[in-house]
C-alpha cells in the first residue's frame, strides 16, 4: 500500500507545488480514446484532476491521505474518495484515462497494476508523471544540492530513487507510448516561494520528526547569503513520464 507522507503539511503542498504544463495535458488528451470517465488516483490536492476535469463526463479522483483532498478545490465534475491506490471502489472497465502525478514510487507496483487492469477500459491509457530535482542558477543549485544530499538526504525514503532515475526503472507491464518531445515546467520563484517549495518535501518532514528542529533556516541561510541573488529566481523542473494502453 501506497505511504502517506505528505498529510502533515498538505495545506503547504497545495500553495508551493509546481503546476504541470497545458501543453502536457493537451498531448495526453489527444491520445486518449474516450471522454466518459477519468481516475486520478493519488490526486493530493486535486492539480491534475481539476486540470483534466473539463474534458471528460466525470472523474474521480483518490487519495490515502484525508487532509490532502480536503485541501482539494471542489468542482461539480469530480468526486474525491479517500481509498488506496491499490484498492478501490470502482467497477471494472470504467474509465478511459487513469492518472498518477508525482506519487507512482509510493505505490505497491503489482498491486497497483492489476487495480488498473480491472477497472480501466481495454484500450484505455494509463499516465504516470512526475519531476525531481529542479535546476537553478548555479550557486542555486549548488547549496540545493547539498541541502538535498547532506541535510535532508537521510531522511528520503527508498522510493526517491525512482524520482531520481527518471521512473525509468519502475515496473511498466503495458505497451509503452512515448512523447514527440520532453515537456518541463519553468518558473521565476521569489526566495521565498523557493524556500516554500522546499518545506514540502517530504524528507524535510521526516528530518523535523526525528530531531524535533527545523532544517528550513539552513537552507534560507545559504540562499539568501548568495551574492547578487535575483529577486525572481527561474527554476525549471523536467516532467518524467511513463505513458501505456491498457
Amino acid at each position: 500500500m501506497a505511504k502517506d507522507r505528505f498529510s502533515a503539511q498538505s495545506a503547504g503542498y497545495a500553495r508551493f507545488r509546481p503546476r504541470y504544463p497545458e501543453a502536457w495535458y493537451q498531448w495526453l488528451l489527444s491520445q486518449t480514446p474516450g471522454r466518459d470517465q477519468l481516475w486520478d488516483c493519488a490526486t493530493g490536492n486535486g492539480q491534475a484532476a481539476l486540470a483534466l476535469a473539463p474534458h471528460f463526463r466525470h472523474t474521480f479522483a483518490t487519495d490515502l491521505s484525508a487532509a490532502q483532498l480536503a485541501a482539494a478545490a471542489p468542482h461539480p465534475a469530480i468526486t474525491y474518495l479517500a481509498c488506496p491506490a491499490e484498492r478501490t471502489p470502482f467497477e471494472a472497465a470504467a474509465f478511459d484515462l487513469i492518472t498518477v502525478a508525482q506519487a507512482v514510487h509510493w505505490f505497491d507496483f503489482e498491486a497497483f497494476y492489476a487495480e488498473v487492469r480491472r477497472v480501466g477500459k481495454p484500450g484505455g491509457l494509463l499516465a504516470l508523471w512526475g519531476y525531481g530535482l529542479f535546476s537553478s542558477l548555479p550557486a542555486v543549485d549548488e547549496r540545493i544540492r547539498w541541502f538535498y544530499s547532506e541535510v535532508v538526504g537521510p531522511y528520503w525514503d527508498p522510493e526517491r530513487r525512482h524520482l531520481e532515475t527518471g521512473l525509468r526503472e519502475i515496473p511498466f507491464p503495458f505497451e509503452a507510448l512515448h512523447p514527440p518531445q520532453p515537456f518541463h515546467m519553468a518558473y521565476r520563484w521569489t526566495l521565498a516561494e523557493l524556500l516554500g517549495y522546499l518545506s514540502t518535501w517530504s524528507s524535510v518532514q521526516r528530518y523535523r520528526e526525528a530531531n524535533q528542529e527545523d532544517p528550513m533556516p539552513l537552507i534560507a541561510a545559504e540562499l539568501a547569503a548568495i551574492r547578487d541573488l535575483p529577486e525572481q529566481i527561474g527554476v525549471e523542473f523536467p516532467l518524467l513520464i511513463r505513458l501505456g494502453r491498457i
